[in-house]
This record gives C-alpha cells, sequence and structure tokens, in this order.
C-alpha cells in the first residue's frame, strides 16, 4: 500500500514535469515559427539607430529656367546622449560655439532618449560654426546634412514665391500652396547601437534622401525685373500706401509679372508684419478696374 501511494505521487510528478516541458517546447515553437517576425522587429527597433538625412527641396524657375528659389547646404547638430562620456565637457564647448546658455545645453546633452535634435539652436548651422564643431571630435555629437532655402532675388517675387520655416516646411505663396510636391523625403544613416548607445560592429546602410519636385512658373524674370524696378521707382517719388503691378499675357492669360507694394525678403519674414507677408495685395485687394475695361471703344466724332 506504502508503495502504491508513492507509485502514484512519482507518476503525478512525472505528468506535471512533462506538461511543464511540453509548455515550454510549445513556447518556444512560438515564438520561434509563430511570433518571430514580430520579436525580430521589436529587437531591430531596440538596436537600430537612424541619424536622418534631409532630401533638397524642389528649385523653382521663371519660364525660361532662371532659377528664382533654391537651396544651400547646412548641417544641423544631433547628439546621441549615451555615447557622451564627458556630459560637462561637451556641453561648456558646445554652449560656447553656439553662444547659448550652460543649463540649456545641458538639457540636450543629458536628455534621457536614443537621438536628441539641438533645437533651434543647433539648426541650419552656417560653415564656421559646423567646422568649429566637427574639429571637436566629441563622442556623440554628429552633424547631419540640412538644406536651408535661398530666394536668389531676395524681395523680387516674394509674395508669390511665398516662404519657407526652419523645418523647410511652406508658410506662404507658392511654397505653402504646393508644399506636398516641393518637399523632399528624408534619408538616414543606419547603424547597430547596443543599450548604452555604444555602436556594434556590423554593417552602416545608408538609405538616400529623395529630392522634391521642381516647379516652372509662367513668370518672365526679365519682366518681372523690370516692373519690380518700376514699382520701385514710383515708391520711391510718390510713396504711396500701396502698389500694385501685374503682367499678362492677353492671348493665353498667363501671368508674366506680379508684385506689390510692400513687399518683404522671404529669408527674414521674422522682421515683418504679418500683414506685410500675408498679402500678396494683386490677389487679396479688390479695386475699381476704371479706364482698363474699355470692352467697347468709344464713337469716333466723325
Amino acid at each position: 500500500m506504502f508503495f502504491k501511494k508513492i507509485h502514484i505521487r512519482i507518476n503525478i510528478m512525472f505528468l506535471f514535469f512533462l506538461f511543464i516541458f511540453l509548455l515550454i517546447l510549445f513556447k518556444v515553437f512560438y515564438i520561434q515559427v509563430i511570433d518571430y517576425k514580430k520579436l525580430s522587429k521589436l529587437s531591430n527597433d531596440l538596436w537600430n539607430r537612424n541619424l536622418p538625412i534631409e532630401g533638397d527641396r524642389g528649385n523653382i524657375y521663371d519660364r525660361n529656367g532662371i532659377k528664382l528659389a533654391s537651396n544651400l547646404t547646412t548641417s544641423s547638430l544631433i547628439l546621441i546622449p549615451n555615447q557622451i562620456k564627458n556630459k560637462d565637457e561637451t556641453t561648456k564647448k558646445l554652449s560656447e560655439i553656439l553662444n547659448v546658455s550652460y543649463d540649456d545645453m545641458y538639457k540636450h546633452v543629458t536628455k534621457k532618449t536614443n537621438i536628441e535634435r539641438v533645437h533651434p539652436e543647433g539648426r541650419r548651422l552656417n560653415y564656421d560654426i559646423a567646422n568649429k564643431i566637427s574639429s571637436l571630435n566629441l563622442p556623440g555629437v554628429y552633424l547631419v546634412r540640412e538644406t536651408k532655402r535661398k530666394y536668389n532675388y531676395d524681395k523680387m517675387l516674394s509674395h508669390v514665391l511665398g516662404f519657407v520655416g526652419i523645418d523647410n516646411q511652406g508658410l506662404s505663396g507658392l511654397e505653402l500652396e504646393y508644399n506636398n510636391y516641393l518637399t523632399g523625403k528624408y534619408g538616414s544613416l543606419k547603424y547597430l547601437s547596443d543599450a548604452k548607445g555604444n555602436i556594434m560592429s556590423g554593417k552602416t546602410y545608408y538609405e538616400m534622401p529623395a529630392n522634391g519636385i521642381n516647379m516652372t512658373l509662367t513668370i518672365d524674370y526679365n519682366i518681372q525685373r523690370s516692373l519690380e524696378r518700376e514699382l520701385e521707382n514710383t515708391q520711391i517719388k510718390y510713396n504711396p500706401d500701396h502698389l500694385i503691378g501685374i503682367v499678362m499675357n492677353p492671348n493665353t492669360g498667363e501671368i508674366l509679372a506680379m508684385s506689390s507694394r510692400p513687399n518683404f525678403s522671404p529669408s527674414n519674414y521674422q522682421n515683418y508684419s504679418i500683414e506685410e507677408i500675408n498679402r500678396n495685395l494683386p490677389i487679396w485687394m479688390t479695386y475699381e478696374p476704371g479706364s482698363t475695361f474699355n470692352i467697347v471703344p468709344p464713337e469716333s466724332d466723325t
């Protein structure tokens, strides 16, 4: 009787451990065969790091191929906090170069994130500042390529072209209306990193960015330049509140030139009022046609 009870207990324990073993085996099978795609994606998200690389915004041309809006290549500062060994030294050097306070830069350097973009102090840096940062060779400090919008003729056609913000997003004019077409797509520099942010041995992948679509206008640069000159002369001579000028091809309706006063510099739009930068007067303002609307010529006295 005693041995019989022991035998039953042994059988129960055997069945229990067999069940546990089969459960573990099923779990391993589920992970390796059924759920491996999800787990692989999660692991890649933990290991992979992407340094974003911006695509160029599309250029804007006049009807003869003269470039009215283009791009300047600049650099922007990106930090990987886990790779920064001496946070105090890095903070001090970067704050001095960028002319920002130590405390503000220290927040960027110590932020609990995989990749920290220093914004706005570290955006669209000129060559001299970018070269100073690059020469430091600080761990965890990277410069990535970005572009800055350039309006080749400053105030010319300013209300028509509009302007872009610090992230190269269209905020006014054609830049806003056709932003989805002009905006480029980001690429990236991909590498593997461990939990401490250290770069792991392995391949580095470069995903090329895509540039935005170029745009050609009906505007004729030479006619636009003449219109701008006449408006400027009139502004100096009479100092009116507003000036409006439109040149149109009467056979096709194409706009060959369009301008108004006051105008503004798209590269420095922050220095102007909302009314100055957002009101394209030839489109926005109403006015009496007057004698320009003579459909039937006057009768002759003879």
